[in-house]
């Protein structure tokens, strides 16, 4: 299969009358290599070493932890995994309201969540559900902003249940 696209680092030899190409996947990166998306990394990497890493699991352990036990004050509610120990996420359902519903209305309320299978369909079907509401906590989230998603899930379970 000939490149689709010629330049750069894809060219093993060129004259007036004939072109070889490398061999794939080299002859289908025309143009310069991505240099800009290493350095951003090294940055990343800097910035996040700066923070400390066992610091960001810390916080992002304790937070889920939060967010767990304020979703659990909710009536008909459904949390999936451990209570402690948990990583940075909370995946959920309100009885009655299907997961793309809460994502939504969350995001009317300016509250980010995924909804869908996230890539675990064999876990789903085990589980019995086609689908979650997902929170996914960082470093840079706080509790005010649980406590605001707890608040949103309250007023989407007032919207969709009455």
């Amino acid at each position: 299969m000939p490149p689709y696209q010629g330049g750069g680092d894809m060219i093993l030899s060129v004259d007036f009358y004939q072109t070889s190409y490398k061999e794939a996947p080299h002859k289908f990166e025309a143009g310069t290599p991505d240099i800009s998306g290493p350095i951003a990394m090294h940055a990343a990497m800097d910035y996040l070493d700066g923070i400390g890493l066992e610091p960001i699991w810390q916080h992002d352990r304790e937070l889920a932890s939060y967010a767990y036990e304020r979703l659990s004050e909710l009536k008909r509610v459904r949390l999936f995994g451990p209570k402690t120990g948990r990583a940075g996420v909370v995946s959920f359902l309100l009885d009655g309201v299907h997961a793309h519903d809460v994502v939504t209305e969350a995001d009317q309320w300016g509250v980010a969540l995924r909804g869908g299978h996230h890539c675990t369909q064999p876990l789903m079907r085990k589980l019995g559900v086609e689908s979650t509401a997902r929170a996914s906590l960082y470093f840079y989230n706080t509790e005010a902003e649980v406590d605001r998603l707890f608040e949103v899930m309250v007023e989407t379970q007032q919207f969709f249940n009455g």
